[in-house]
């Protein structure tokens, strides 16, 4: 499983020009699921995600998470993250999980997130979006979690 996440003043993604999910200041997640993720995989990235220290602190450090600032989580499908670009000109997506399982797969993880946390939007899966979204930084990370190592 594969996640990058950007601090954002406002995130927003619209499907056919509406908006399905939006939120304000907080942290825009693209998650990408590969063949062997599992719940588990997913729950340890959302509560790493929570918890991880990416806002400021008055001396500008990076000393407060999501949850520490009231901030919004919008969590975006990407299977692109898990592409092999090593060699070609084109990617290989043999690593992302399939559709099928992805879209229920996601759909549990986007559970669990809600579970844990109030304010939680999502796009929606395998759609043509629209991510508009005013980085805050930038502040990006690569977050990588292999199923046997959870």
């Amino acid at each position: 499983m594969k996640a990058v996440i950007q601090r954002v003043h406002h995130a927003k993604v619209e499907v056919n020009q509406q908006t399905v999910g939006q939120i304000e200041r907080g942290v825009l997640v693209y998650l990408g699921l590969a063949h062997g993720d599992t719940l588990a995989v997913g729950q340890k990235m959302v509560d790493k995600i929570l918890n991880y220290r990416l806002f400021a602190n008055a001396q500008d450090k990076l000393d407060y998470s999501l949850q520490d600032v009231g901030g919004g989580l919008l969590i975006v499908s990407q299977f692109t993250l898990l592409a092999d670009t090593r060699s070609g000109r084109r990617p290989d997506f043999g690593g992302a999980m399939t559709p099928s399982d992805a879209r229920d797969l996601f759909a549990h993880i986007v559970r669990y997130a809600h579970s844990q946390y109030a304010n939680v939007a999502t796009g929606e899966f395998g759609a043509d979006m629209q991510v508009i979204s005013c980085n805050d930084g930038p502040i990006n990370f690569i977050f990588e979690l292999v199923a046997e190592r959870v």
